[in-house]
């Protein structure tokens, strides 16, 4: 069979054929509260900008300084002429920041999660992940010569029974979001640390959605259960609440350094670029300048769960900034979506394999500078999208 067959992609096809395809909506403005995409004006719900520095003036000026004193990029990898004394400084204020020993940082946050999970984890060694961990967690897994486990979502008696199926001597890894994406639930860590002593396995977490957002000044999950000393290796990204790109191992400064000279993932990629390093940085010192905003953010999404509960409109109930809305099939998920886009209203659709099949859902996402009469208009909108109903397809996508 010719390799492009696949390429013939029906259930593309399908959703194109309903006029419900909802994804790759071109933005034209600032990641903000509100903002332009296509010509419109859009409550932005389906952002990752938790703290709002994307648009903070401050930010901007650090990645401009950056551009001139530096230029667009380092043009090799951090192994060979690609560190700047902007990155060390990025690193050593991270690492500070959190209360851990080193940081490493990388170009990306899938390219973290790679760099790390494929270097520490050898042909002998075992990986135990979450079913709901990110996607990169389980392509990095895949990349790494372990062999890798899965335990249903936060059941620290199924991790516990993978746990007992491993050879005693043998090298082991629990790997678990802090916040998991699509849900908003915050992982069972105060259990897993307890296991991790109990069978002699290493703790990472991957605090892509925590970072920011919880423990004392949004120090992260670790911070938030006072596990900081427990946990081996948190990994985190810049391209939420710090308003960047790129992404960050925090551990001792022995695994750094072993990390920095073996991992090909980090060896064999150019480094972070000036401008984004910069902003990064920046953001960083907002948030320790006002160690309150993370506080701002619940509020957020605290009084957007109120208003969306008020319309009885279905949510997942976490105490973090995601707000998940139940649509539980393919095709009325992807017609919401849209439908809420026509409306005025930016939401993520999530569905397989995204999440179980069956268990669709739209994804809202609060910023700490949304303000309450834009998350009332937003509420209204949903709510009317949802009661007014999807047309009956007859058949649901994964029929097709």
């Amino acid at each position: 069979m010719d390799l492009f067959t696949k390429c013939d992609y029906n259930r593309l096809k399908v959703i194109h054929e309903m006029d419900v395809y909802p994804y790759f909506h071109v933005l034209e403005s600032r990641q903000a509260p509100v903002v332009k995409m296509e010509g419109r004006r859009v409550i932005m719900l389906g952002s990752n900008n938790y703290l709002g520095f994307t648009e903070d003036e401050d930010v901007i000026k650090a990645g401009h300084a950056a551009l001139d004193k530096y230029g667009t990029g380092v043009s090799g990898s951090r192994f060979l002429n690609g560190t700047l004394d902007l990155h060390l400084e990025l690193e050593k204020a991270l690492s500070e920041f959190t209360g851990y020993e080193d940081a490493m940082t990388c170009s990306t946050g899938f390219q973290t999660n790679l760099s790390i999970i494929s270097a520490i984890v050898g042909r002998d060694d075992y990986m135990l992940n979450d079913k709901e961990n990110h996607a990169s967690i389980y392509d990095a897994c895949r990349l790494s010569l372990g062999t890798m486990l899965r335990y249903k979502h936060s059941d620290m008696a199924d991790l516990e029974r993978q746990l007992q199926s491993i050879p005693e001597d043998a090298g082991k890894l629990i790997i678990t979001d802090g916040v998991f994406s699509m849900r908003g639930d915050i992982c069972k860590l105060p259990e897993i640390v307890e296991l991790a002593k109990k069978y002699k396995a290493r703790v990472m977490v991957d605090d892509a959605h925590g970072f920011g957002v919880l423990g004392p000044g949004g120090r992260g999950t670790a911070a938030y259960f006072g596990l900081t000393d427990e946990v081996d290796i948190t990994m985190l990204t810049f391209s939420k609440s710090l308003a960047s790109i790129g992404g960050c191992m925090l551990t001792k400064h022995q695994v750094c350094e072993y990390l920095r000279h073996v991992s090909r993932p980090f060896i064999f990629s150019a480094s972070i670029t000036p401008s984004s390093a910069a902003t990064a940085l920046a953001s960083l010192r907002k948030l320790e300048a006002d160690p309150e905003r993370p506080a701002r953010l619940m509020q957020a999404a605290n009084f957007f769960r109120e208003q969306l509960r008020k319309r009885e409109v279905p949510i997942i109930d976490a105490p973090t900034p995601i707000v998940p809305i139940f649509t539980y099939k393919t095709l009325d998920t992807l017609f919401f979506g849209k439908k809420m886009f026509e409306k005025g209203v930016y939401v993520n659709p999530i569905i397989a394999p995204a999440c179980v099949e069956g268990e669709c859902l739209l994804r809202t996402t609060m910023m700490a500078t949304h303000t309450e009469p834009i998350l009332e208009e937003a509420a209204n909108i949903i709510a009317k999208v949802l009661r007014d109903g999807a047309p009956d397809f007859g058949f649901d996508l994964t029929e097709r």
